[in-house]
């Protein structure tokens, strides 16, 4: 009897011990976490944002969907960044862009506090200063994250979604991830911002099909060759037809209308359950801008290393 009791008790301390660890590594992340070692980090990081988007208003669409890619492997890590790894996987290389403003905001914040501010905190913060520069939404970052010392390719294709996904499969990346279907709406209107290569639609603008506008199919036919090596391969094309360097919801309106420029954009609405929640968005840029900023701080969430795990590197593109 005494045997069991100590069992039991032994086994209620090893539980709340995990529990009390697995609190603890969650609490290490917070808005506050640079307040005392790098009061001026985040100013820092938000002029180098505010420049480079200045200096080129695409580069806000860049920036948050590198930290999108970054925290969907591996989680919220830098991993993105190291060189010869998830740079090359099928969904980045060639398209994924803005690594050298990220190296610039670090080399100005190793300045003034060397080895403190995490490439992977810097990814999260330029994100939001991306957003708010181009008039989306601003959040709070949860700060305290440490980098990755290892980068996969394979990983990253295997994990990272691809403009060909069909609904319920994007639906299913997600919810690995912890995002709800609501989220997943949410985070794909970024593609409000930006531009995609003639390669990731031509398939959607050639095949004929009923959810797409003739009219809009035949104006990026214009640039965009029906077939792989010829001149204009790699001509470039707005996500968002309407206004492609302000963050709104013209994304969502544009479905309404089958002008989604990738598959993964229209098959958003095509009938399907999230039909709603893009019909809502397109009436109301308020609630879409709301729901954005949350699907970002849970997104930020994605398996962040803590504590004694990773490191800072103190160049965003190598392991110390």
């Amino acid at each position: 009897m005494r045997n069991s009791f100590i069992f039991h008790a032994s086994t209620a301390i090893v539980v709340f011990t995990l529990l009390l660890l697995s609190t603890t590594c969650k609490a290490q992340l917070s808005s506050t976490f640079y307040n005392q070692n790098c009061p001026n980090g985040l100013s820092t990081v938000r002029n180098a944002i505010r420049t480079a988007v200045s200096r080129e208003r695409r580069m806000a669409a860049s920036l948050i969907r590198l930290h999108f890619h970054d925290c969907f492997v591996q989680g919220c890590d830098a991993s993105i960044l190291l060189e010869d790894g998830e740079r090359n996987a099928l969904q980045n290389k060639d398209s994924a862009r803005g690594y050298e403003v990220i190296d610039s905001a670090k080399a100005q914040v190793e300045k003034i506090c060397p080895g403190v501010v995490s490439c992977a905190d810097i990814l999260a913060v330029a994100a939001r200063d991306a957003s708010v520069a181009v008039g989306g939404p601003s959040w709070t970052v949860k700060l305290g994250r440490r980098d990755s010392t290892t980068a996969s390719s394979s990983l990253a294709e295997q994990e990272l979604p691809r403009f060909t996904d069909g609904l319920d499969s994007l639906i299913s990346r997600f919810a690995t991830k912890g995002l709800s279907a609501r989220d997943m709406v949410a985070l794909s209107g970024s593609h409000t911002l930006g531009q995609a290569q003639c390669s990731s639609f031509r398939g959607r603008i050639y095949n004929n099909g009923s959810d797409i506008d003739v009219g809009f199919a035949s104006t990026r036919k214009r640039r965009c060759p029906d077939t792989i090596g010829q001149p204009g391969d790699s001509n470039l094309a707005p996500l968002d037809l309407v206004t492609p360097n302000s963050f709104d919801n013209n994304y969502f309106k544009n479905l309404l209308q089958k002008k989604g420029l990738l598959q993964s954009d229209q098959i958003l609405f095509s009938g399907g359950s999230t039909d709603s929640i893009v019909s809502e968005y397109s009436r109301s840029p308020a609630t879409f801008k709301s729901d954005f900023a949350s699907a970002m701080i849970k997104m930020g969430d994605i398996g962040p290393l803590t504590g004694s795990a990773g490191q800072i590197r103190r160049i965003c593109s190598a392991i110390n």
